[in-house]
């Protein structure tokens, strides 16, 4: 049996296919996007189209019993977009297909702790790629070029490591942007962090932005000048770019001067808090993630407001924040009792039409092409400002394990009660510290 399978899974890893790539325009179907078929060399696997394959890459894979592993917030439809799975497939018994909820940042760990009890097929962030493919438990994807034509470039080539393609991209959007209440924050005001500041202060309304927490914190050191650059020879540890360090300091100081200035506007609370502050009315504005949009949006109603992330003036000066941006990707679990099934199912779960579901249900940035042209992305004021934002951000690849809690820790201490924005000596330790400790030199 597993012989049999090898040789299957093999010949999907050649199959061919010529997908459509074309831009979606206005549509809002849930199309195929494209019927074009092809087969493999070999006479193997054949990609039907954006969502399907032929029945065929079975093989003699039957009863069928899989685990998946999805965020909470996508449970649900998840649970729906696997009874269209099934349908789609009459030939087969499934005797199972399981769905747990197992958050993004977290399932690569789960994974490795033990692979033989862990999903089948699973939802990570682009940053686990690294070890899940040193730890071998993530199989290659089966049909790389059929997702190749039908994703955007940055994100296969994020999903890519030593030119093998190992993750279904399936957001093109994981970051954070600035989500307002326009009766507080204007449009115009939104571009800088020193207005929206000073009109939540006037509101007498909150500003929320999760210090503490790595992922957002790391933004302190970005727009201060030290950006992660590539990776070093064990493949994980992060470098920085040449930064001057002069520069560095004044914009920690700029930051924490701030920060200190609206004492009692500017709070570093849990993400989970910006949904909520909106609903109440405590909250005029904060830096919020993608996968929030829906709860943000429910909150605000037609007051919702988005924007790239502000700027911040540092001695004249106004500089962009700089951000970490990544991907989201489902992979396949390489214990899976049924590998073919499990790269069938991830596949139609990468597709065009869970991506395009995604999109209208959740708020998801898509990785594929038809539907980042459809008017659900186009015309989402989140999708633009993550574009935006992008653009002005470190990409979430392949990160240390030791990148976090510096960053998190950085964002602490510009914001703590206890310190002095005008101790320049003070920042310049802090940031040399963060450096040492990120690069795990202590």
């Amino acid at each position: 049996m597993k012989k049999i399978l090898a040789i299957l899974l093999a010949g999907m890893m050649t199959a061919t296919v010529f997908a459509g790539c074309g831009g979606g325009g206005n549509t809002e179907s849930g199309g195929s996007g494209s019927d074009t078929q092809s087969s493999s060399d070999d006479g193997g696997a054949e990609v039907k189209d954006a969502n399907l394959v032929d029945v065929s890459v079975f093989g003699d894979e039957d009863n069928i019993s899989l685990k998946v592993w999805a965020p909470d917030k996508a449970v649900s439809l998840v649970k729906e977009q696997i009874e269209a799975f099934k349908a789609a497939y009459p030939e087969k018994t499934f005797t199972k297909i399981e769905v747990v909820a197992q958050g993004e940042g977290d399932a690569g760990t789960q994974l490795m702790n033990d692979a033989s009890t862990a999903a089948d097929v699973f939802s990570f962030a682009s940053d686990q790629l690294n070890k899940l493919v040193d730890a071998k438990v993530i199989a290659p994807v089966a049909f790389a070029k059929a997702v190749t034509d039908m994703n955007s470039e940055a994100c296969v080539t994020a999903g890519t490591l030593q030119d093998t393609l190992y993750a279904y991209p399936e957001t093109n959007d994981n970051g954070y942007y600035l989500v307002y209440d326009k009766t507080v924050v204007s449009d115009e005001q939104a571009g800088k962090l020193e207005d929206v500041l000073a009109a939540c202060k006037e509101a007498g309304k909150k500003f929320i932005f999760n210090c503490g927490n790595g992922f957002y914190g790391c933004t302190f050191a970005f727009t201060a000048g030290v950006k992660i650059d590539g990776l070093e020879e064990d493949g994980v540890t992060q470098k920085f770019t040449d930064y001057d360090e002069a520069e560095a300091v004044k914009t920690l100081q700029a930051f924490s001067k701030l920060m200190h200035e609206y004492k009692g506007t500017f709070t570093s609370l849990d993400n989970a808090q910006v949904a909520s502050g909106f609903s109440t009315g405590t909250l005029g504005a904060g830096v919020d993630g993608s996968w929030n949009t829906n709860a943000d949006q429910d909150a605000l109603k037609d007051n919702f407001g988005a924007a790239k992330l502000p700027t911040i003036n540092v001695d004249g000066t106004d500089k962009q924040l700089i951000s970490l941006f990544g991907y989201k990707y489902i992979g396949v679990n390489a214990a899976s009792q049924f590998p073919a099934a499990a790269q069938v199912l991830a596949y139609y779960l990468a597709g065009e039409t869970c991506q395009q579901q995604r999109a209208e249900k959740l708020g998801w940035g898509p990785s594929n092409k038809n539907v980042q042209g459809m008017d659900v992305v186009t015309k989402s004021a989140v999708q633009q400002a993550i574009k935006q934002q992008s653009e002005n951000a470190c990409v979430q690849v392949n990160i240390a394990p030791t990148f976090w809690d510096p960053m998190g820790n950085l964002g602490n201490k510009l914001v703590a009660d206890d310190t002095d924005p005008d101790d320049a000596a003070y920042f310049s330790k802090l940031l040399k510290d963060t450096v040492a400790n990120v690069r795990d030199e202590g």
